[in-house]
């Protein structure tokens, strides 16, 4: 079984990714697909550096970066994981990734700072959880 769990850096991102790995220490046969989404490049990038191949290197670079923490999580527990680092629209991306992958589920930080019921998940884990084909467990890191 594999588990996506997007990331992008925020602590409430790396509960996502504690939580994914407790299910694994309570005897959950999984590995995690750890992935970031970086946006497209924007017209002020594309004018400045002229490269796509650069550019591209940036968006992995900046992607890996903000995995690493997520990927030390996983490493210190002895839990099998990937990274991907895609580009593109974060929503739409994470799905493409948890379909093509085969992932059995995602696991997915709540970001949401509104003050109202319906604003307290943030808007990818709001789409997540309607548009995803698979199960989707939302996770709220400490206040």
């Amino acid at each position: 079984m594999k588990i996506l769990v997007p990331v992008d850096g925020s602590a409430e991102s790396l509960a996502a990714v504690r939580h994914a790995l407790q299910l694994v220490r309570e005897g959950l046969r999984a590995s995690l697909l750890l992935a970031n989404v970086q946006e497209p490049a924007g017209l002020y990038e594309l004018l400045r550096v002229h490269d796509a191949e650069a550019i591209e290197q940036i968006a992995r670079e900046a992607g890996e970066y903000l995995l690493a923490d997520a990927v030390a999580l996983c490493s210190a527990a002895g839990v099998d994981h990937e990274i991907e680092v895609a580009r593109g629209e974060p929503i739409h991306a994470l799905l493409d990734i948890a379909e093509d992958e085969g992932c059995a589920m995602i696991v997915v930080g709540a970001h949401g700072k509104g003050e109202s019921e319906g604003r307290r998940l943030g808007s990818v884990a709001h789409a997540l959880l309607h548009d995803a084909s698979m199960p989707v467990t939302v996770v709220r890191g400490a206040e």
